[in-house]
């Protein structure tokens, strides 16, 4: 699939959106990735994820025994990755501020594991979840999402994705003007 193929599906699914946004950093952006809205359409959603599956198989180039994603967003993106490479999936949750495998999840030592996540920005939530893979002793093999719009300003270095956005990022001191005329929403999950 052509790049402008990928961003004119996540433009018409709403799952790139132009606004006023809070980021789950406190950052904000004047564009937001909600890629849960390519869920709403399945068969959308299994073709943008048939693209992510593909990178992975040609990057990793060995078998996975888990597809490891932070609930919220990476959870629909897991189960659909790991369903297409025929794999396991599990996600964390966060359990007061911190995440954890719940619901009798369990990852053996020394397993296999890629973490996925719809978007990075920050990569704060894939690298807690690194931090707890790490604990657990897997091999990790690679850190994936849809949307990389980390601008090289991430713990996460270069994950491997379907598309990258370099969108502009603001401290709220710092907003342009146009921002500023706009009433900023948080729509992210990360204090659910």
């Amino acid at each position: 699939m052509k790049k402008e193929e990928i961003v004119d599906i996540l433009e018409k699914t709403g799952a790139i959106q132009h606004g006023h946004f809070i980021l789950s950093s406190g950052k904000r952006s004047a564009i937001y990735c909600q890629c849960a809205k390519l869920f709403i359409y399945p068969e959308i959603a299994e073709k943008i994820c048939n693209e992510l599956a593909i990178k992975v198989i040609n990057e990793i180039k060995l078998d996975i025994d888990y597809i490891v994603a932070p609930a919220m967003g990476g959870v629909l993106v897991g189960y659909e990755l790991a369903r297409q490479l025929k794999t396991k999936s599990v996600f964390y949750e966060r359990v007061n501020g911190t995440f954890e495998l719940r619901r009798g999840f369990e990852i053996e030592p020394n397993a296999k594991v890629v973490l996925v996540e719809d978007v990075i920005t920050t990569g704060k939530s894939a690298n807690e979840c690194i931090i707890e893979l790490n604990k657990i002793g897997v091999n990790l093999l690679a850190t994936v999402c849809l949307i990389d719009r980390t601008n090289n300003e991430s713990v996460i270095k270069d994950p491997i994705s379907i598309h990258r956005l370099d969108i502009p990022i603001y401290d709220e001191d710092s907003l342009p003007d146009e921002l500023k005329l706009i009433r900023p929403i948080k729509p992210g999950s990360r204090d659910i």
